[in-house]
């Protein structure tokens, strides 16, 4: 098995017709061929290797899978190649050879992509590929949608459902944007393959093999949910336990959202630092730390709303509940910070380079910022907000509760490490 090279070959609807003559040498050599029911049965009764199918669950049954037919392999002949995995299209997006990858390691993988899904949907519509996003609806919520829908934009949709055209025409009606073309791709390259409107009334089923293709044109009155830090807080539901949208903007500014990190919101109330947090990239991850039941499922139903829908909230209180949580690279306190240990935990928690931002109200909550950043460093802000508003006949300017923020970077050569 050590020194076993796995080849992945992609297969599209058109079957064997539509593989280059690299993939069908590679299959006609292969002493195993593994792949699900529909593909295998593309393949012409005269290819010869032994044919397994996919294990379910795949993750828990495919190493073994992989290591006990490397024998039978090496038996047909002992070519480098006798193993191969079939996989719709381009095996590296959204398919089994990124599981193979990590699995085996790339040195241990021969990849053979034919064209995706998305590759000939953009081509049947004329779309530029460059300027398309994409998202994965199989097995995943469709309000993954949600951030992608913004004004002028195209998207595209892998489903696995066949009333998937039906559900996003639904959630595009709720969310602002009934008005954007769909058309559903079903099939695409085989000999059933279907190009349709679905239309503005309830779409018929198709096909599960569909891409969904959206043209996002918002209603007048659909409000903009740009992914810029900053949403209207009435984007929010909330119960009065919301970090404000000009506090809330200048928070995300310091924690440096990076795709692929990890970010703790400490005493989450509405979760919508972890919510936007999120929606800055959809590789983001973040965990909601919050005690009220109540607020835990506000906080589930703002993230599903707002296309986060992954969010993870976790029950309890700043420090207790953070033991055992994966370890974060930047955390927000937006409440708690005058809970014995709380700050400590979290600072202690981070990694070098990692980013903490605390806010505080009170008088007491700003005395502990203030302590921290004298024995840490990093930077200290007071940020006052005003808003107009009535006064008899008359328009004032309203304050906000000043709010006093603290900001470090572990390592960084405004922190101080010494203490």
């Amino acid at each position: 098995m050590s020194s076993l090279i796995v080849t992945v070959a992609g297969i599209g609807a058109d079957g064997w017709q539509g593989l280059s003559p690299l993939t069908k040498d590679a299959i006609e050599r292969a002493g195993v061929i593994i792949g699900g029911p529909r593909h295998l049965a593309l393949l012409p009764a005269a290819v010869g290797g032994r044919r397994i199918p996919l294990p379910s669950p795949l993750l828990p049954g495919l190493p073994d899978m992989i290591a006990g037919h490397a024998g039978d392999a090496g038996d047909s002949g002992g070519a480098d190649d006798a193993v191969v995995v079939l996989a719709s299209g381009d095996p590296m997006f959204y398919g089994i050879g990124a599981t193979l990858a990590r699995l085996l390691g790339p040195s241990r993988l021969r990849v053979l992509p034919h064209p995706s899904s998305v590759s000939l949907a953009a081509a049947r519509l004329g779309w530029p590929l460059d300027d398309v996003d994409v998202v994965s609806l199989v097995g995943r919520p469709r309000e993954l949608l949600h951030p992608l829908l913004q004004p002028g934009r195209r998207v595209l949709a892998l489903t696995a459902d066949e009333t998937a055209a039906a559900d996003v025409r639904a959630l595009l009606g709720a969310r602002g944007f009934g008005g954007s073309p769909v058309t559903v791709l079903a099939d695409l390259g085989g000999a059933d393959e279907l190009v349709t409107p679905a239309g503005e009334a309830a779409a018929p089923p198709h096909s599960r093999l569909a891409i969904i293709a959206i043209e996002c044109r918002p209603d007048p009155a659909a409000p903009l949910l740009p992914r810029v830090p900053g949403l209207p807080d009435g984007a929010f539901g909330e119960d009065g336990q919301l970090t404000k949208r000009e506090i809330r903007a200048l928070a995300l500014a310091a924690l440096a959202p990076v795709p692929g990190q990890l970010l703790w919101d400490v005493g989450a109330g509405s979760g919508s630092v972890g919510i936007e947090w999120m929606r800055v990239h959809p590789a983001s991850r973040a965990i909601a730390i919050e005690p009220r039941a109540g607020r835990r499922e506000r906080i589930a139903r703002n993230a599903a709303a707002l296309g986060v829908p992954g969010l993870a909230v976790v029950a309890g209180s700043a420090p207790e509940a953070l033991a055992g949580l994966p370890a974060p690279d930047a955390v927000f306190i937006g409440g708690g910070v005058t809970a014995a240990g709380v700050v400590r935990a979290c600072w202690d928690a981070l990694g070098a380079g990692g980013r903490l931002v605390a806010d505080a109200v009170t008088l007491e909550g700003q005395a502990v910022l203030l302590d921290w950043w004298q024995r840490r460093g990093g930077t200290l802000t007071r940020i006052g907000v005003e808003r107009a508003g009535e006064l008899g006949t008359f328009t004032a300017w309203r304050p906000a509760l000043p709010v006093v923020q603290w900001s470090v970077r572990k390592g960084s050569k405004e922190s101080k490490e010494s203490s």
